[in-house]
């Protein structure tokens, strides 16, 4: 009863809501995508998943529509980010807040063309929204692996200043860094699954744009997807995630 009392909590926020969604938006694409693959006799059931995936996907970008203010007011919040200590890492923060604030009302349009609520050309805003989610996945990149590298270092320094006996003058220090680091991994291999979907919803002839399997995009959202709910239930964060197509 536990799991469904916090299964139910969980879902009574957006960000729990949206971060189930789309998991199981993931997996219907992933299942329905090697169903379809595996030939006619499946194919059926195949096309239904793939139909839901498409359904679900649509209901977060209409629920990503009230998005706007939460991201301003967490990018307001955090400015020019001074009091981050390492400079490179305040930049590419600073720059991942504007192309996260900027994928907003892209997609927005898009999504309006779409509707035929405006009369613009919905590949292009589509493609730009993409672009601009793709940019924020690069930024965070960078900032992981630099986190990693300098989270690294003062693991090895304590190591040299309390050789022998890290645990005991240094134990509950060395666990948090050990934790931060473990963190900043797995946010570095979630953004490396939906960089590659990125780069596939691209325009053709954009690297491997448009050439990847239903499966494929499932598989690669269904992982990202369990790291970011696996991410959020041991340490909640409090920033005001782009959430992620």
């Amino acid at each position: 009863m536990a799991s469904v009392s916090g299964l139910a909590s969980a879902l009574e926020s957006y960000r729990g809501r949206d971060r189930l969604i789309r998991m199981l938006g993931y997996c219907c694409q992933l299942v329905g995508g090697i169903l379809v693959e595996q030939g006619p006799a499946r194919s059926d059931v195949g096309t239904r998943l793939l139909a839901l995936s498409t359904q679900l996907s649509h209901c977060r970008t209409v629920l990503r529509l009230f998005d706007d203010l939460a991201m301003f007011a967490y990018t307001k919040q955090y400015g020019l980010g001074t009091e981050e200590e390492d400079t490179f890492v305040r930049c590419l923060s600073v720059l991942g807040n504007l192309a996260d604030q900027l994928y907003y009302p892209c997609e927005h349009v898009a999504w309006a063309a779409d509707a035929k609520i405006l009369h613009v050309d919905a590949a292009h805003w589509w493609a730009l929204s993409t672009a601009f989610w793709g940019l924020s996945l690069l930024l965070g990149i960078a900032r992981s692996l630099r986190m990693v590298v300098k989270l690294r270092r003062q693991l090895r320094s304590q190591t040299a200043a309390f050789p022998g006996r890290p645990l005991r003058r240094s134990g509950s220090s060395r666990w948090a860094l050990e934790a931060q680091v473990r963190s900043e991994l797995l946010t570095l291999l979630s953004n490396l699954a939906d960089l590659a979907n990125a780069v596939h919803w691209l325009p053709a002839g954009v690297l491997w744009a448009g050439r990847f399997p239903p499966w494929l995009v499932g598989l690669l959202g269904t992982v990202s997807s369990i790291l970011s709910v696996y991410q959020a239930v041991r340490v909640p964060s409090n920033r005001a995630e782009a959430t992620s197509p």
